[in-house]
Order: structure tokens, then C-alpha cells, then sequence
């Protein structure tokens, strides 16, 4: 049985669009720029598509050092911003929650965050999350005391080709692996062989897979329109609902960091 990387994502603004890679860097908090910045509202909680969907409608690209972002209507480029990837960031410090965790983090640029605030129809700020800042893993999961960006709980999250295919199969209307936010996609193997999964080496890197990845309303957002819907939340959960969560995909975190590139040979075990 061969697996093979076939798409490698990173989201480098919590719950905005993604950018399909060739190659990344695998770094301990995550693929390199994946999730170090996001929005938060006035209050300083994290702002993600489950109560504000029409963040998917802001595409980000990366070009050289920079990052732009684009807001899109049908397909269509109605503004865009950019910064420096690596900064300096404009705005004061300040912490912000994701969940249950308080992070350090200072807003990139009062000027970014206005033209956010613009075309979301509500104040908010885009702020920045220091590589060196802590935000550790679940102790629960963590395996050598891992740190994560800002993505929701763990570093990377991996999904088989077979595994959507299979639900594909289930649904009147197939849906993209987009839903899902995968950090990695491979072909080759078994639907959800990636539950099996505990150490697994991609290319040069090794992860350990310690969670299976349950699944919110964001599956059910078209990440084209920004538009909710009832699947593919509602067939998964006939048939991959364990308690009162649904799953789909695996968590990992990384033993080692470096380079991983579309092709690698992916080897469990």
C-alpha cells in the first residue's frame, strides 16, 4: 500500500480561506505561517465562521514577504489589504481568548484591522501571535509538551483522499476537501485509515497522531459563498458520531521539524 501527500494547506488567518502549497516547512506550533494570526472581536474573544461565516470570503496569498488578502463576492476581488509576514506590528499588545486559552499577542497594523471591520460590518481587530509565545497542547494529548498557533487545539491535521471520497459517495452534492481544513491530504489506502494512525513520518518529518479530529459547523460553510448549509454534517454524523461529537480526521503533533513537499512517501508505524 502506497500513501502519498497529495495537498498540503495552511490558513494563515484563523478561520479565513487557505492556500494550497507545494512545499512547507513542518514547525513544532505547525506548517510555517498556518493560523499565527486571527481577528478578534472588541471583546478580545477569536472571531471564526461559526458565528461570522462570511469570513470565508476573505482569500489570502503570500508573495515573497508579504501576505494580501482579498474580499470576494462572487467570485470577484472587491478590496484587498496586505502586511509584512514578519512585521513590525503597528498596533499595542494585548491578550486575546481562543477558547479556553489566554495568548499574548499584539494587532498588526489599526489600519488593517479597520478595513476588516469595514467588510465584516463589525469592529474588530487582526492581531498577531509571536512564534515565541506559549499556547501548550492539551496535557491530555501532548506528547513532549507541544505548543500550538492559533488553530483550535493541535499543530496539524490530516485527512485521506479515501476518507472524503467515501463520504462523497453518501451525499446527493459532493462537497471539496476545503470544508474540512485539512493541513495535509494523501491518496492511497483504506476510508479513515488515518484513525489507525499513532506514528507516522512524512517525507523527513515525524508526527504522532493523538486525536481524532471532531467536527463543527464549519463543514457546513461553502467556502466559496460564504453560505451554510446541512451537509456534510448531517451524513457524517450516521455514521462517524461517537457520544455527541462527529469525526473526521486526525490531530497530530510534530517530533522533528522540517521540510515536507507534495509526493512524499507517507509511512505509518
Amino acid at each position: 500500500m502506497t500513501l502519498a501527500l497529495s495537498e498540503i494547506w495552511i490558513y494563515p488567518i484563523k478561520s479565513l480561506g487557505g492556500i494550497r502549497l507545494e512545499k512547507a516547512v513542518a514547525k513544532k506550533k505547525g506548517l510555517q505561517h498556518d493560523r499565527r494570526w486571527m481577528l478578534i472581536d472588541n471583546t478580545n474573544v477569536a472571531m471564526t465562521q461559526r458565528v461570522y461565516p462570511e469570513m470565508a470570503l476573505f482569500k489570502p496569498s503570500i508573495d515573497g514577504d508579504r501576505i494580501s488578502i482579498s474580499y470576494t463576492r462572487s467570485g470577484k476581488i472587491i478590496s484587498s489589504n496586505r502586511y509584512d509576514l514578519s512585521g513590525p506590528w503597528k498596533g499595542e499588545r494585548t491578550t486575546a481568548r481562543i477558547w479556553d486559552d489566554l495568548v499574548e499577542v499584539k494587532e498588526v497594523d489599526p489600519g488593517v484591522s479597520e478595513w476588516f471591520s469595514a467588510y465584516l460590518g463589525t469592529s474588530c481587530k487582526l492581531i498577531a501571535f509571536p512564534e515565541e509565545n506559549p499556547r501548550p497542547v492539551d496535557v491530555r494529548y501532548s506528547v513532549n509538551s507541544e505548543n500550538v498557533s492559533l488553530a483550535d487545539a493541535y499543530p496539524f491535521l490530516v485527512i485521506g483522499q479515501s476518507s472524503l471520497d467515501d463520504l462523497n459517495q453518501r451525499l446527493t452534492d459532493a462537497v471539496p476537501m476545503n470544508r474540512f481544513r485539512p493541513n495535509f491530504v494523501f491518496t492511497g489506502g483504506t476510508p479513515f485509515l488515518e484513525d489507525q494512525w499513532r506514528n507516522v513520518s512524512i517525507g523527513g518529518v515525524r508526527f504522532v497522531a493523538v486525536k481524532r479530529s471532531d467536527r463543527c459547523v464549519i463543514t457546513t460553510i461553502d467556502q466559496d459563498t460564504g453560505e451554510k448549509e446541512s451537509e456534510p454534517l448531517r451524513t457524517l454524523s450516521n455514521y462517524r458520531k461517537v457520544g455527541n461529537k462527529v469525526y473526521f480526521g486526525h490531530n497530530m503533533v510534530a517530533l522533528n521539524e522540517g521540510e515536507v513537499c507534495l509526493g512524499d512517501g507517507i509511512i505509518p508505524g
